[in-house]
């Protein structure tokens, strides 16, 4: 697994949320993906207080306790809204600009990898909201990325992730699925951002269904709950060690 961090000059993302944090608004961030068409991220919304929050996400916040750890903070929307609620967050990411911008919202945060294991505190609640799976990168990086939520967790600690099931997106008017069992699992996509004259490289990102992380959880010796569904085949999971 990636354990690097980013720089300035390679930090679309923080360098989009450095404009917004200084200025209020910010340009286009443009996302690209060989599988999809050019999308981009409303930056605003990385900003988004807990009212604002889609209900996945208040939900986690609300159920999240002890020591948490808040990964891939970006903007740091989510240790802000603990804050608020007085709880305790650790905020870890790895573009640096994101970083200056969480600290000056007052967030204690590090410009870290998750895999990086010189970072050896451990967290009664691991937080990875807004695609939390994404930083898996594919489905062969499960038992790595299980095997480092052992580190990071205290006893009696739990993740609390989301994901979105993308099969939707194959979905014919008759509810049969188009999807070539031979290609590579359907929610493993490829990424490359843009902002401004900011290019980053390209990176994998993992969207996956509930039962198919159950499976690879419990596999690592997890327990998996589905805690709640959205509205657009998102869904929050608790996954914990077993004891």
């Amino acid at each position: 697994m990636n354990d690097k961090v980013l720089i300035p000059g390679g930090d679309p993302m923080g360098a989009a949320i450095y404009d917004f944090h200084k200025n209020g608004t910010a340009d286009v961030l443009r996302v690209f993906s060989s599988q999809f068409e050019e999308d981009e991220i409303p930056v605003a919304d990385l900003f988004r207080e807990y009212d604002d929050m889609p209900e996945l996400e208040r939900i986690a916040l609300d159920e999240a306790s002890g020591e948490i750890l808040d990964v891939g903070a970006g903007s740091g929307c989510h240790s802000v809204a603990l804050m608020k609620m007085g709880k305790s967050a650790v905020a870890i990411d790895i573009s640096p600009l994101s970083v200056e911008v969480m600290k000056e919202r007052g967030v204690d945060a590090l410009q870290v990898n998750l895999y990086d294991e010189s970072f050896d505190r451990k967290f009664d609640t691991v937080l990875m909201l807004m695609n939390g799976t994404g930083i898996i990168g594919n489905l062969d990086n499960m038992p790595v990325f299980f095997e480092r939520m052992k580190q990071l967790i205290k006893p009696g600690g739990s993740i609390l992730i989301d994901s979105s099931d993308l099969r939707y997106l194959f979905e014919e008017e008759d509810g049969s699925l188009m999807i070539d069992l031979a290609d590579d699992y359907y929610g493993q996509l490829d990424y490359q951002m843009q902002y401004k004259d900011v290019s980053g490289e390209p990176f994998d990102w993992l969207y996956v269904d509930f039962d198919t992380l159950a499976f690879y959880a419990e596999e690592s010796g997890f327990d998996a709950v589905l805690l709640a569904e959205g509205e657009h085949y998102d869904y929050l999971a608790k996954l914990t060690p077993r004891q």
